[in-house]
């Protein structure tokens, strides 16, 4: 409900106007979804226009918990959309799909490879053992952020998201376990809605005063202070985001990120672990629903597995025009430093027919370093 809303909401506005003019956010929250989208006004702090003339114009709206009911604030100011360049250390954000409020951290230079792209024929080239499909792309720049997700926005956004997106193994003497940072999160440039506030703690989040501090004469006006600076440094190996895949079937398109996590001993062998977040969007209006998932998992060894179920993490996600997303988390463990994945989603129509959607072949690839636990994090 909560990504619903702001979806429709927010991006009507953003999307739609002039990306020169700012735009007033304000918020309330209804007792079953947290965020609702608050009449057809919207002032724009540029020009005057107050929902108009052709013009979707709507505010984003929220409300402190209090007895006397509901009370409307004020969250902030929509800012120009960044068509080139990038956001910096301390923007305040919309996410543009899952509607929650959020801060970057650092940005990420990654290499996108999407296969909606044709590449041209001199370019072609064999695929992984197995995989299908017919085409290699070549990745190109593109910029992703590390960013911190509002705590009070989570239990409105975990039907649509995982807010544990960075997990990383546990100490060697307990090689099976896995834990979780939770409201860590990777967000692609063109996700970002950018928007200031007056509030010097605009985000509640353990690490925001640990990693920021208010700086009036900065804009944006959080910077990081030296904690951030070197956890980052510190932590850089696990954190880092390299590679992602995007490939669309029949107006679903998947998103995969993988990420490598180290390496454990186990029974006198050696275990390599990555994890793998997923993205599958509607880009279309027909509403579709995730039944089932098929991996081929190719190893260095010389062995492919071949891995079913139902759904995805539990969950078979509806997709529709209103909650277009669905965002998960995985992991893999190969006896071999590297591999290849891909697959297919099976997705039923409302009329009950299917169809598979691919899911673009990915590569494991290990770091020639093992690597520590987060630095300067106790559980």
């Amino acid at each position: 409900m909560a990504a619903c809303a702001l979806r429709r909401g927010l991006l009507s506005t953003v999307t739609k106007y002039n990306r020169k003019h700012t735009h007033r956010i304000l918020s309330v929250a209804d007792s079953s979804s947290g965020f609702d989208v608050y009449g057809p006004r919207f002032q724009c702090r540029a020009c005057g226009l107050s929902g108009s003339g052709g013009v979707q114009q709507r505010r984003f709206m929220s409300s402190r918990n209090r007895p006397e009911g509901k009370i409307l604030e004020t969250v902030g100011v929509f800012e120009a959309v960044k068509q080139h360049g990038k956001y910096e250390t301390g923007q305040l954000f919309l996410h543009s799909v899952f509607g929650y409020r959020g801060i970057v951290l650092f940005p990420w230079h990654a290499r996108l490879y999407d296969r909606d792209i044709t590449p041209p024929m001199s370019d072609s080239k064999p695929e992984p053992p197995g995989a299908h499909g017919s085409k290699e792309v070549k990745g190109k720049t593109h910029t992703y952020y590390q960013v911190l997700i509002d705590t009070r926005d989570c239990p409105h956004i975990s039907q649509r998201s995982q807010t544990e997106a960075v997990t990383f193994l546990a100490n060697h003497d307990d090689s099976r376990a896995l834990y979780a940072i939770p409201g860590l999160d990777y967000v692609s440039h063109e996700d970002i809605l950018p928007y200031n506030s007056t509030e010097q703690v605009p985000i509640q989040h353990e690490l925001f005063e640990r990693f920021l501090m208010y700086n009036p004469a900065k804009s944006p006006p959080f910077t990081a202070r030296d904690t951030l600076k070197a956890w980052q440094e510190k932590n850089h190996p696990w954190l880092e985001l390299s590679d992602v895949h995007r490939e669309t079937t029949e107006n679903i398109r998947v998103t995969v990120i993988p990420f490598y996590m180290g390496m454990r001993e186990a029974q006198n062998s050696h275990v390599y672990w990555w994890r793998y977040c997923i993205r599958l969007e509607n880009m279309g209006n027909e509403v579709v629903q995730l039944r089932e998932r098929h991996w081929r998992i190719f190893s260095l060894s010389g062995t492919l597995e071949t891995v079913r179920g139902r759904g995805v993490v539990g969950r078979e996600p509806v997709l529709s025009k209103e909650q277009p997303a669905f965002q998960y988390s995985s992991h893999v463990s190969l006896q071999a430093p590297s591999g290849h994945m891909w697959g297919t989603f099976r997705i039923e129509r409302t009329d009950g027919s299917h169809f598979d959607v691919r899911i673009p072949p990915f590569s494991l690839e290990s770091n020639k370093d093992d690597k520590a636990p987060p630095a300067g994090y106790t559980f």
